[in-house]
This record gives C-alpha cells, structure tokens and sequence, in this order.
C-alpha cells in the first residue's frame, strides 16, 4: 500500500494553496544552493585529504644509493 499519484497531486495543490507559488520558488532556490555548497565542500575536503595523503606517502620514501666525497684538488 503505497501512496497513489492522486494523492501526491491533491498534496501539491494544499501546498501551493497554502504557502504559494512564490515560496515555494525560494525555498527551492535556496535549497538548491545550500545542495551546492556541500557537494564543494565535500570536494574541497577530498582534495585536502588526498593532498595530505600524497604527502605522507612522500615523507617516508627514501633514496638508495651510495654517497661519495667531494674531493678539493687545490
């Protein structure tokens, strides 16, 4: 038992009625930006973190080789 699409029109229609079309446009609007602003923070922090990542994966990585003097021949 679900709710039907006649009940979901009758729904819309008190809304409308009720807060007006206006409204809801706003509300809509600033919904929709508050919905943008946290999908770039999210990728904002991903970035961040995969940054740190990348440099905590350096840190530890170290050069093999063999080191040599600089002789002077003055």
């Amino acid at each position: 038992m679900g709710i039907s699409i006649w009940q979901l029109l009758i729904i819309l229609v008190i809304v409308l009625v009720l807060f007006g079309a206006k409204r809801l446009r706003n509300v809509g609007s600033d919904l929709g930006a508050a919905v943008k602003g946290f999908k770039n923070a999210v990728k904002e922090e991903d970035a961040k973190t995969e940054k740190l990542e990348k440099n905590e994966a350096h840190e530890g990585t170290t050069i093999e080789g063999e080191a040599h003097k600089k002789e002077d021949k003055a």
